[in-house]
């Protein structure tokens, strides 16, 4: 019987996303993982490749000047389908990757192995894969070595989603940020005290990173995070959620201080300064949930929050919504 995880490409994409890891700066521990195997298995090119919607983003890579590639000419998109190692002998013999426009053309591939990234819920994140320029038969040992690889890279990003700290930002990360609305869902249950959820993300964010690279799209998160973060509160917690999306934790807050704060921090965004960047003007949409008794979990809260991010951004971002507001006028 397959296992339905493989068929659930929600569910995989959203596991993905919970380990934050796309569109990071590179890591010590992943580049020392894809050197060895580009030494151990004498492969010119050795990847930990991270399978997105439309993209494959390389969170390591060796042998080749590439950030991500179209998943649609992936053949890491064909590994992750499976629960056992992918192995190409010859790619211009392979139905699959015959037409393939890296095969076809640079980098030549002609043989790969690669080992799908499960995470402990069974996911297939990507794959850690060996590329060669020649065909090649890979043997049983460089397969089995490969796959205790491909287990040290999800035992880092493991590492990684359980720190209370983002690596970039220095703000709690999902896991830290969602311990603290437990305690502060705990506190209303108990003495019914206000209090609110922002989620904001970056507007076109994917476009800075496209033109002007990652390292910019690093210095902008990390502004966001030192703007917004020097003016909340002691009782207040920033987060970052996943990617370019951020949470703040409001405590004794009202539904109409909420959004006079996320209007607040709005501005102090739109007025950030990149003077290396010449022309960068960054603005982010923002979407505002009071805590309620139909809202004492985490997921329930955060998704009234993310409906109303979600109005924001399709009624033309750079703007907050509050869905107690959207509630009140529909009712």
């Amino acid at each position: 019987m397959p296992d339905r995880k493989l068929c659930d490409e929600e569910g995989r994409i959203a596991a993905l996303r919970r380990y934050q890891v796309l569109d990071t700066a590179a890591e010590p521990a992943f580049d020392k993982i894809t050197t060895l195997v580009k030494t151990i298995l004498d492969v010119p090119i050795c990847a930990v490749s991270m399978v997105d919607r439309d993209r494959q983003w390389f969170k390591s890579i060796q042998g080749l000047a590439a950030q991500e590639t179209p998943r649609s000419a992936s053949f890491c998109s064909h590994t992750i389908k499976t629960d056992q190692p992918m192995i190409v002998a010859d790619a211009t013999t392979d139905a699959r990757f015959s037409a393939n426009p890296f095969v076809l053309g640079a980098p030549f591939i002609r043989s790969y192995a690669g080992v799908p990234l499960r995470t402990p819920d069974g996911y297939n994140l990507g794959a850690l894969c060996a590329i060669d320029t020649v065909p090649r038969t890979f043997e049983t040992a460089q397969i089995e070595l490969l796959g205790n690889f491909a287990a040290l890279v999800v035992d880092e990003l493991e590492l990684r989603r359980i720190a209370d700290r983002d690596h970039l930002t220095g703000a709690l990360t999902r896991r830290g940020f969602l311990q603290q609305m437990e305690k502060e869902i705990e506190r209303f249950e108990r003495y019914r005290r206000p209090s609110a959820l922002l989620m904001f993300d970056i507007d076109h964010f994917k476009a800075i990173n496209d033109s002007l690279g990652h390292p910019a799209g690093d210095e902008v998160l990390k502004a966001i995070v030192e703007g917004c973060g020097s003016t909340v509160r002691p009782s207040d917690v920033f987060g970052r959620l996943g990617g370019e999306e951020f949470g703040l934790l409001l405590t004794e807050t009202s539904a109409c201080e909420a959004m006079a704060a996320a209007d607040r921090f709005r501005e102090i965004i739109a007025a950030l300064h990149f003077p290396a960047r010449d022309g960068l003007h960054v603005t982010a949409s923002f979407g505002v949930a009071s805590i309620s008794a139909a809202r004492c979990d985490p997921e329930r809260w955060l998704a009234a929050a993310d409906e109303a991010l979600y109005l924001a951004k399709r009624n033309g971002r750079n703007r907050c919504v509050s869905i107690d507001r959207l509630l009140n006028v529909a009712a």
